[in-house]
């Protein structure tokens, strides 16, 4: 699964000259490929203070803050995009986070890894152990991720909550993957509102 690929496709979905608030922006590298591309008014909030190191080094602006609690300093729909890529599976809250992000933004971009992928359900089943793929890279021990969702279990999830999925992409180790995506792709993006 390509990095690039999935930023490529966040970048094409993101209009120019808007404004994006990236809720765990890690590094910065997504959102400085935004504002470089699409001239973007970015935001960033991390609570790792080394990646905010990296953001601040890149010239972007980025707050320390935990999204856990809440983004109460947004009024509704301040920014264009909402930005949950590869945090959405860290939080201890997705639901409440989720919620947050689709108050504060106009349009939210979801991107996670799908814990159905079908290496990872081999592994579970020929290995009896949690899965370790190029999209969830980490031992049981010292994985960030809280949660294991699927693409199913996230397009489940938006239809019971009258979520409106606008758009989807999913990604497998050759690009993007049109059959049988919950079985297929390593992950799953969403834009949604």
């Amino acid at each position: 699964m390509s990095e690039n690929l999935a930023y490529k496709i966040i970048t094409y979905w993101v209009e120019e000259k808007s404004s994006v608030l990236d809720l765990g922006c890690g590094d910065g590298e997504l959102l400085s490929i935004l504002v470089e591309r699409k001239n973007v008014k970015a935001m960033g909030i991390e609570i790792s203070e080394q990646a905010i190191y990296s953001c601040v080094a890149k010239g972007l602006s980025v707050l320390h803050e935990n999204i856990e609690h809440g983004l109460t300093g947004y009024a509704d729909k301040s920014f264009d995009y909402v930005i949950l890529y590869n945090t959405f599976q860290e939080i201890k809250n997705p639901a409440a986070v989720l919620d947050e992000a689709l108050r504060v933004g106009k349009k939210v971009v979801v991107g996670f890894p799908n814990f159905a992928y079908y290496k990872s359900r081999l592994q579970i089943f020929f290995n009896g152990r949690v899965p370790v793929t190029s999209s969830m890279p980490f031992q049981w021990y010292n994985t960030p991720n809280l949660h294991f969702l699927s693409i199913l279990d996230f397009t489940d999830y938006c239809n019971i909550k009258k979520i409106k999925i606008e758009k989807s992409v999913f990604i497998g180790k050759s690009g993007q993957v049109k059959f049988l995506p919950n079985l297929f792709a390593e992950m799953g993006i969403f834009i949604v509102s």
